[in-house]
């Protein structure tokens, strides 16, 4: 029997043998695919591809509105295909297991292993805090990240730096917009934005000053140019632009399997750029950690050192470092390795730039589109500021500022910025109401649980009123702005705090006005909702 097929398959060309193979692979996966467990609804899926033709030609690779689209159709509960199964929740119920804060939570990885292999592949698992699945590496860097982030000394360095670049800003916007006979008219605020929370974030977090907003400037201006050496704003710019590379490319790696990466022109040559990407980027990060090295090794032990992220992490468990000898936590007495510190820094500038811009470029949009907020808005900072227009923001007026706060999170609310979240399973657990293995790939879709009826009284309304009642607090896991759990966001107090401050130092001194009220919001969205373009008319308060 073995002899005659042989026999049979020696007689065949190439070409029959591939037609067999496909027909092999493709009956295979689709008795996979209906003999799956737990079927639920959700788009059919094609061989090697899955869902990714529905992403990526239907909607033009925009995650937001490919899930939107969903779950519109499917209700609650659906699924989608594309490297692993991944089973879409959109219920606060259906979250509460993944979500818990308990520290006995088994559920802290964001990738099956199979999802993994791609990020593996990029080289950012195993370090920092995002994207590290292994729970007491996780559980170190985390520790060092939220410690560095908590420090109070770090919070008033933030504010004056929110302070500072802003002063920077509004030079640059006076020379182009505002000054008499100028013609410029219209400005893409959300690019500003963009330039602003790069040079804010990278200098908070590496004590260096970024320089993209004096490159932006320079790009928009016809005759005078930003008062800053053209090495370092390329530098920068150059920077900046691989990172934002980076952060809009992670689908790449999470969604399309390795055999469409390595073999299918499309997906690797996109995937071969985004990996010569990283490596330049860990380039400039090397060199970044080790100047400051050098630095605090050449400062007497007797002078004060900067109050930046990376200074803090680099002393950690040093001498230098200001909590040294405190902890009797064997795991987290060890300094931290360079490729640690790398990875952890990194994250913090991919989760405070693109997050923090984007949001404030909503804000501007949703408070220019409801007038009785904006004059509410005015009162509360005119009231706090006494119409001093140019004293700096202190934490002080952050935390008075409650309108203001409840603003930015009704934005966050009704449109946000990450939209879904990844979430892996490590043991079999009930979820949803059915029973799952472990590895099982779940995404927990923010806007739907944001715009629950059940959750939220008129969830289409862009109401800040809501959280100014007395006493109210969200149903559990029905905002969740900052994630939840266990892996919430560690930097959401400086994100407040930039968002916040930058509301007053904008609104108190600066009429901003929509070019076109009526458009909708232009936005593409990967691991975040991106706004691509937000053209306002801007003017001194009369």
């Amino acid at each position: 029997m073995i002899s005659k097929l042989l026999k049979l398959f020696e007689n065949l060309d190439y070409l029959s043998l591939i037609s067999i193979a496909l027909i092999i692979y493709v009956t295979q996966y689709y008795y996979k695919y209906f003999n799956r467990f737990n079927p639920l609804p959700g788009p059919f899926p094609f061989p090697f591809f899955g869902n990714l033709p529905q992403l990526y030609i239907l909607h033009g690779g925009n995650l937001k509105n490919f899930i939107e689209s969903n779950y519109k159709k499917y209700g609650d509960l659906f699924e989608f295909q594309v490297q692993s199964r991944n089973i879409v929740l959109n219920r606060a119920e259906h979250v509460e297991k993944i979500l818990s804060s308990s520290s006995k939570n088994p559920h802290i990885k964001r990738f099956s292993d199979n999802d993994s292999k791609g990020f593996q592949e990029l080289g950012i698992m195993g370090k920092g805090i995002f994207f590290n699945q292994e729970a007491k590496s996780w559980r170190y860097s985390r520790h060092f990240f939220t410690q560095a982030m908590l420090s109070p000394k770090f919070g008033n360095e933030a504010t004056q730096w929110t302070n500072k670049l802003f002063n920077e800003l509004e030079g640059y916007w006076n020379k182009l917009y505002l000054k008499e006979g100028n013609n410029k008219k219209k400005i893409d605020i959300t690019t500003w934005f963009n330039q602003f929370t790069n040079d804010m974030i990278i200098v908070v977090l590496t004590g260096e000053r970024s320089y993209t907003m004096a490159g932006y400037f320079n790009e928009l201006s016809d005759n005078e140019k930003a008062d800053r050496p053209s090495a370092l704003i390329d530098e920068t710019v150059n920077l900046v632009r691989a990172i934002r590379k980076h952060l809009m490319g992670f689908l790449m790696f999470q969604f399309v399997s390795p055999f469409l990466r390595h073999y299918f022109p499309y997906f690797k040559n996109k995937s071969d750029d985004l990996i010569q990407n990283y490596n330049f980027i860990n380039q400039r990060m090397d060199a970044i950690i080790k100047r400051r090295r050098k630095e605090i090794e050449n400062t007497p032990l007797d002078k004060p050192l900067p109050n930046d992220m990376l200074t803090s992490i680099i002393t950690a468990n040093t001498p230098r470092g200001i909590n040294y000898n405190k902890t009797d936590d064997e795991e987290l007495m060890r300094p931290m390795t360079d490729p640690e510190i790398r990875r952890m820094i990194f994250d913090g500038i991919i989760a405070g730039t693109d997050t923090t811009a984007n949001l404030i470029s909503y804000i501007i949009y949703y408070v220019a589109r409801n007038p009785e907020v904006k004059k509410k808005m005015l009162n509360e900072i005119d009231n706090n500021f006494k119409d001093d227009k140019t004293r700096p923001v202190t934490e002080n007026d952050v935390h008075n500022l409650k309108y203001c706060e409840a603003i930015v999170k009704e934005v966050a609310r009704i449109f946000s910025v990450v939209n879904s979240i990844p979430r892996c399973i490590e043991k079999p657990d009930e979820i949803a109401g059915y029973q799952w293995p472990a590895e099982t790939m779940f995404r927990i879709n923010f806007d739907a649980i944001h715009h629950n009826k059940e959750y939220w009284d008129e969830p289409e309304k862009f109401n800040p009123d809501r959280w100014m009642v007395e006493g109210f607090e969200p149903k559990k896991n029905s905002f969740v702005m900052f994630g939840a759990g266990l892996r919430i966001c560690a930097g959401r107090k400086l994100a407040m705090v930039e968002l916040v401050s930058l509301m007053a130092l904008i609104f108190r001194k600066y009429e901003i006005d929509l070019v076109d009220k009526e458009a909708p919001l232009k936005t593409n969205s990967s691991i975040v909702t991106a706004c691509t373009e937000l053209l306002v008319e801007i003017k001194l308060r009369n």
